[in-house]
């Protein structure tokens, strides 16, 4: 994912703070799509939605988490029963691996709680930077942004927070989006670009903020 210097002009504070504030009116409450009932459940989930979708987790996680949702529960489930779960998602051996090593993390490093600092969420078997965002901000209210290809689409159409790889565009948002606005903003526009602002033909007739967007090729009604 990558966007031309001279598309990486951001767009004008007002205009930028008058987008935050339409999303905030239309969804005051956003969250993840992901089904979880504790800190745990979202940290695992997350870690499967890897280039997978959030429905096709949600399909998966109902088979198990309400027997095995715990980290001893997944723990004690193994690695194979769990990748039986899962075999309908992208990557899933790897991904049962990673949650099988994960549990045991928790449980011997952290009393099997889920750790609320960056530093230790990615120290655990297939977290990254952005599925650490999205904990520390869903499960701990950090006003943390990570940035997936719809945020990344979106931040760079729009001209929120335009920028030439994943890092850059978290970086511009932490930068340009007012303080009250970042707790939710990752979720407005997650689902901005999973719903209205789709990769192929995004649906700027039904856009409630067309008129601020500054992307050049909007689809006509």
């Amino acid at each position: 994912m990558r966007v031309p210097d001279e598309q990486l002009r951001p767009m004008n504070p007002d205009k930028r703070r008058e987008i935050f504030s339409r999303m905030q009116a239309a969804n005051p409450q956003p969250t993840t799509e992901l089904e979880y009932k504790s800190d745990f459940q979202l940290l695992i989930a997350v870690l499967l939605s890897a280039q997978t979708t959030d429905k096709a987790v949600n399909l998966a996680t109902r088979k198990f988490f309400a027997k095995h949702g715990t980290p001893k529960g997944l723990f004690d489930l193994g690695e194979a029963k769990l990748a039986d779960y899962i075999k309908t998602i992208g990557l899933y051996k790897t991904k049962a691996k990673n949650v099988i090593a994960t549990c045991q993390i928790l449980l011997e490093q952290h009393k099997g709680k889920v750790p609320q600092t960056r530093e230790a969420l990615e120290a655990l078997p297939g977290v990254g930077r952005k599925t650490a965002n999205v904990v520390l901000n869903t499960a701990f209210g950090q006003p943390t942004i990570a940035v997936d290809t719809h945020i990344f689409r979106v931040s760079n159409r729009t001209k929120i927070a335009p920028g030439k790889d994943v890092v850059a565009v978290e970086k511009g948002l932490e930068k340009f989006v007012p303080d009250e606005f970042k707790l939710n903003v990752h979720h407005w526009l997650i689902l901005h670009g999973r719903y209205i602002c789709v990769a192929r033909t995004p649906k700027c007739p039904q856009c409630g903020i067309a008129d601020l967007c500054e992307y050049r090729s909007k689809t006509k009604p």
